[in-house]
């Protein structure tokens, strides 16, 4: 399932971004994706692959990688974000749903740390 209001275009310095061509309420449902689970041993190789920042940790201890279908694996990140997301290991989605209000051609940004106040460093320089 995928809010009607979804596209993807391209952002001045992160490459894609998803966005919205439509108002959007705070605790509307955005997306629900089904993720591509792998397993644990399969980390060390997509680690060596461009797919590296495009997936999810899994799993209730982190040891599994998923790859969000849909638009999922698409929306960049912010210490700021408009979005929030949990994890269904059990069904294996991930649920997208509005942080705040999100304006008509905003960005749709999540949190990498996969809280929305986190702070925490990640992997990469955030710009």
């Amino acid at each position: 399932m995928r809010h009607e209001a979804l596209i993807i275009l391209k952002t001045k310095n992160k490459g894609r971004g998803v966005f919205t061509d439509q108002a959007i309420v705070e605790g509307e449902v955005i997306e629900i994706a089904p993720m591509l689970v792998l397993p644990e041993a399969d980390k060390l190789l997509v680690d060596k692959t461009h797919l590296y920042n495009y997936y999810f940790l899994w799993g209730k201890e982190n040891k599994q990688i998923a790859i969000a279908l849909g638009y999922g694996s698409i929306y960049n990140h912010s210490f700021q974000p408009n979005v929030a997301y949990k994890m269904d290991f059990e069904n294996e989605t991930i649920t997208f749903v509005a942080w705040r209000n999100i304006e008509k051609d905003e960005e749709l940004f999540i949190n990498y740390n996969g809280d929305e106040d986190s702070n925490d460093l990640l992997w990469f320089d955030v710009k």
